[in-house]
């Protein structure tokens, strides 16, 4: 997801102001139905606040009451606002949620080493990713593995982030997991010792005929660097064409895309913005660089936002072809707004266009050559899309 990660960007008046409204919404007369004792009554007649006869009815009449965390309540209070709003990609994040944000945002935390999407409809979160040489590749998990259990949590209605923070904790810490498994959803419980982990969002080989590849799982702050060190060593060894895979990719930064972009473009625009207030903001590729061999873009249904913006632009521009499954259709960027707290909301803020001013958000980019991924059994390591990429390129080759 596209999130404008400037820290020093806050809405401290209007958020403070917006969260004050839930503090002031007046109960009405229908409450003595659900509150038959005076008390209560006299509180709504006096004008109290819901929250505040909310809280009368938890100490007065929950069996549980003794238990209560009261900033677990407000914290909670807090995110059902936010998630009342009905969109997907605003969210409430507490403060120690937030810092784990920003660990992921800039590329190390402590965890397991796997990448996890959700399906903003079926709620089931995925490995699209496990890192290499970390805990979870030892352990055994598997990309496609459906995340299930965490500490015996079932987490298969959960939010990305609760989950995350989950599966995340202190180094040296032991998380249980079970993941549903192929087609039969088979379970698969593991137990995985938590390591510090370095995002590799970036993997890179030669492939035979001098033809480079580059895998960007996601774009946060370590990608461009990575991105640029593949790149580079790739040329280094007479590099003829190159794919570039964004399958799974979720997303990421803005920023770290464009960036990227503008190593591959010839002048001109990257992507533009359109706020609420039709305000624009576009982000331009410069003249230095260009890359002019043949070039092919792998793309998924899974391949979102940030990915988009890279596929969409390298699709205007007509300098590579993109092979693979129309995409998943996220045209629209996130900023996040940190709180004095240490929390923070992410919200939805703008709209994205496409060099040539497509807008995909709900339509996905469509693949110029259109190839469904066979899983072959009797060969887990061959990629049919991968092999029609790499025909593509040697097609070029041979103009």
């Amino acid at each position: 997801m596209e999130e404008n990660s400037n820290k020093k960007e806050f809405w401290k008046g209007t958020l403070c102001g917006a969260l004050a409204v839930l503090l002031v919404v007046m109960i009405g007369m229908t409450a003595k139905n659900y509150l038959p004792v005076s008390k209560a009554e006299q509180n709504v007649a006096n004008g109290k606040s819901k929250i505040k006869l909310l809280d009368q009815l938890i100490e007065e009449k929950f069996l549980y009451s003794d238990e209560v965390n009261q900033e677990n309540l407000e914290e909670g209070a807090y995110a059902g606002y936010i998630e009342a709003l009905g969109d997907p990609y605003t969210i409430y994040r507490d403060a120690e949620e937030t810092e784990k944000y920003y660990s992921d945002v800039d590329g190390e935390f402590y965890g397991i080493g796997v990448l996890f999407s959700q399906n903003t409809e079926t709620k089931l979160i995925t490995a699209v990713h496990v890192y290499e040489d970390t805990p979870a590749g030892k352990a055994g998990v598997r990309v496609g593995d459906i995340l299930y259990e965490v500490d015996g949590v079932d987490v298969t209605d959960m939010n990305l982030d609760e989950v995350v923070s989950l599966v995340r904790g202190e180094e040296n810490t032991v998380v249980n997991i079970v993941v549903l498994r192929g087609e039969k959803k088979e379970k698969v419980e593991m137990d995985i010792t938590r390591e510090k982990i370095q995002s590799q969002t970036v993997q890179y080989e030669m492939k035979e005929e001098e033809i480079g590849y580059i895998r960007i799982t996601e774009f946060n702050k370590v990608t461009y660097e990575q991105f640029q060190t593949a790149f580079d060593e790739l040329e280094g060894q007479n590099m003829k064409g190159l794919i570039v895979d964004v399958r799974n990719n979720p997303g990421g930064l803005l920023d770290v895309v464009c960036e990227i972009l503008d190593q591959l473009l010839p002048e001109g625009k990257i992507v533009y913005t359109k706020d609420k207030e039709e305000n624009e903001k576009t982000q331009y590729s410069d003249e230095e660089h260009q890359f002019t061999k043949p070039l092919c873009v792998l793309a998924d249904q899974n391949s979102a936002s940030a990915s988009e913006i890279f596929a969409g632009a390298i699709q205007d521009y007509g300098i590579g072809t993109i092979v693979g499954k129309k995409t998943f259709g996220k045209g629209i960027v996130q900023s996040v707004f940190p709180i004095s707290d240490g929390s923070s909301v992410t919200m939805t803020t703008m709209e994205y266009y496409t060099p040539n001013g497509r807008n995909i958000h709900k339509k996905g980019i469509e693949p110029d050559i259109e190839v469904e991924y066979q899983y072959d059994e009797t060969n887990p390591d061959a990629d049919n899309q991968l092999e029609a990429a790499l025909e593509e390129i040697r097609k070029k080759l041979d103009q």
